[in-house]
Parts: structure tokens; sequence; C-alpha cells
């Protein structure tokens, strides 16, 4: 996935691809996946559209109990971040750098640099907060992941601030196209 194939804008900041493939291979399960996901704006989300499970050794069968172990939400999960693009250049300009989520992702796991977590944290950090806010949720829920835990871990911050903050952003429009239904079963 390259930031040309991200042409759907999502948000203010944030462009996705408007579909993907991923493949995946459980070596101990003896199953290999391959599963089309398409972002539908009125699921503010990637919906997978079809999956195809093949089994890689002989001794595995194709029935019910195998396919149910397969994790596709996991599969969306671990795909999402390399479709979801942002720009720290202006938008506009031809050579502006666009990043996936996945590239601005440490050795740790994290998103964001401690340094920038800690700056945003701030009182008074209004439009960063608002960026950083936009990027969190929407790398959670476009994935299917919960936006509020993603922004707890990230800045480090109880869920009620994380929840305001998210509040806030859908007011100000920076969530548009993206939603995250709690309770919502995996994969559904």
């Amino acid at each position: 996935m390259t930031s040309q194939d991200a042409t759907q804008p999502v948000g203010s900041a944030l462009r996705i691809a408007p579909a993907f493939i991923a493949t995946t291979a459980d070596v101990p399960l003896g199953v290999s996946t391959a599963m089309t996901a398409l972002y539908v704006a009125d699921a503010g989300r990637y919906v997978i559209k079809s999956v195809t499970n093949t089994a890689v050794r002989d001794d595995v069968e194709l029935n019910y109990p195998t396919v149910a172990k397969v994790g596709m939400q996991a599969i969306v999960q671990t795909a999402a971040p390399r479709c979801i693009f942002l720009t720290l250049d202006d938008e506009a300009d031809p050579l502006a750098r666009w990043l996936s989520v996945s590239e601005l992702t440490t050795s740790q796991g994290r998103l964001l640099p401690p340094a920038l977590a800690a700056e945003v944290v701030r009182r008074g950090a209004g439009e960063a907060r608002m960026q950083v806010i936009e990027l969190l949720y929407g790398s959670a829920a476009l994935a299917g992941q919960p936006p509020a835990k993603l922004i707890q871990t990230e800045l480090g911050v109880p869920h009620r601030t994380a929840s305001s903050w998210i509040i806030a952003a859908r007011a100000a429009g920076r969530l548009r196209g993206m939603n995250y239904n709690a309770g919502r079963p995996a994969g559904g």
C-alpha cells in the first residue's frame, strides 16, 4: 500500500485507501487467509466483504471449528494502519510526504513519541490536541478498535478525558467519516 492508494479523504487530515486485500498465514492452525475490506462511509470504518481460507497442510480440514479460529478482525486491525495516511506538510503541495500510520508507529508499538504526547496533554494544546485526537481516533476506529482506549494509552489520560476530547474533536468536524460503535461484535 502506498500513499497514492489513499484517495479517500476522512476527517480533516487523513486519507485512506478505499479498499484493501490482506493475506496472512496462521502456520500453527494450517490456514492461509485472504480478505477484502472496504471503507464504508455509513459505518465509518473498514468492513470485511470477502474472506477466502485455504488449508496449507494435508492434515487440516476447513470446517467450522477450524475457520472460527481465524481472527478476521485481527487481520483488519493489523492491515488498516498500512492504509491510513497523513502528511505533516501542506496537503496541497504535490511534493508533500504522506506517511502511513504504520510508519509512525514506534518500536514500542506507540504512535506518538512521549514528548509529543506530553505536549498534547498540557493545558492550551488546542489545535495540536485536535490533530492528535483525529489521528488516534481514526487509526483505531477505522480498524474497528476502541478509540478512547487508544487515546488513553497513547496520552496517559483517564477515560473521561479521552471521551471529552473525542466529543470536542467531533464537534469541531475533525472526525467526519470515522465511527466506532462500542459493543459491536468483532468482525461484524
